[in-house]
């Protein structure tokens, strides 16, 4: 039945009490109007209203949950969606419309995604590609010639030409870290070498002790959702060596089923109330290329929890 039909026929179920209650006792109205009669009308006319409201609300209640329903769906959590109300004519078809328009934007978002990550990830190759043949070369040929020179020059010009030449083995090893961070090669080994690669470099780099459990009894990953997990990781260690002020932090890999878990932990300050911005967010939208739930929570023992759950079925979907 249409709500249009139900609302029609509630109200004419109203009137047709009114008029049955009007033929069936003995109320007369005569000319002029007297207060009691008034009294009886005044009466009888809130009682339709109260009727009337008390039956449209039920009747529109159906309607009432749905709209509070679409205000609690977060479509950077994928796969949320309406329960179809059976039998509720417009309210299930309007239900089965707004699902339908969720999946149609989440694969539309997913496809964004996946473009600009993978442009983004091109370009890094491209980066650390010139890196390693254009400059590393350069600072190679630099280091070269430093030792050409050093071999023939007099006693008081060496030191300056050793310091000379540490400058540019220092900036050739910085150029290859760079190189490293922009392309994870590590990642060649398998997710879990890759994520005790990051721990150490990131523990060296930032002077942080920085534990790891990592699962190696694991499934082959898809590319795409080992680098997913690879740059969560990355950003939320960062976040830490940045922001949280931390004193240690931990990184664990395990396996629950057929749902794999990465949980990123410190013991900082925390959230802090602080809003989240681009690193967050560029998390959840890497969340969200894979289908995964994403999640960055302030710990009861202090410090923050960054936490990636993904479903390997979706590997064999």
């Amino acid at each position: 039945m249409s709500l249009l039909l139900r609302i029609f026929l509630l109200n004419a179920a109203v009137f047709a009490a009114a008029v049955i209650a009007l033929a069936v006792t003995p109320a007369t109205v005569s000319t002029p109007v007297s207060w009691g009669e008034i009294l009886v009308l005044a009466a009888g006319f809130t009682a339709l209203l109260l009727a009337n409201l008390l039956l449209l609300r039920r009747a529109l209640a159906p309607l009432q949950r749905l709209a509070q329903s679409m205000e609690t769906v977060e479509l950077l959590r994928p796969g949320g969606r309406l329960p179809t109300l059976v039998g509720n004519g417009e309210v299930a078809s309007l239900t089965r419309s707004f699902n339908e328009m969720l999946d149609r934007l989440e694969q539309e978002r997913r496809d964004s995604v996946r473009r600009s990550l993978a442009a983004q990830e091109a370009e890094r190759q491209r980066v650390a590609q010139e890196l390693h043949d254009e400059i590393g070369q350069s600072l190679t040929a630099v280091l070269l010639q430093i030792d050409r020179v050093a071999r023939g020059a007099p006693g008081e010009l060496r030191p300056g030409l050793e310091e000379a030449r540490e400058t540019a083995r220092g900036s050739l090893d910085d150029m290859r870290a760079v190189a490293r961070r922009l392309r994870p090669e590590a990642l060649d080994f398998g997710i879990a070498d890759a994520l005790g690669a990051l721990c150490r470099r990131l523990s060296e780099q930032g002077r942080l002790p920085i534990r790891q459990w990592l699962a190696r009894d694991l499934p082959a990953l898809a590319p795409e959702a080992e680098l997913v997990i690879y740059r969560i990781a990355q950003e939320a260690l960062t976040n830490t060596l940045r922001h949280a002020d931390a004193g240690a932090a931990e990184v664990v890999l395990q396996r629950d089923g057929q749902r794999l878990r990465l949980s990123v932990r410190d013991d900082g300050r925390g959230l802090d109330g602080a809003s989240p911005g681009a690193g967050i967010q560029g998390m959840r939208e890497r969340a969200l290329l894979v289908g995964g739930d994403f999640e960055v929570r302030q710990r009861r023992e202090g410090g923050t929890e960054v936490r990636l759950d993904y479903d390997l079925e979706a590997d064999h979907r």
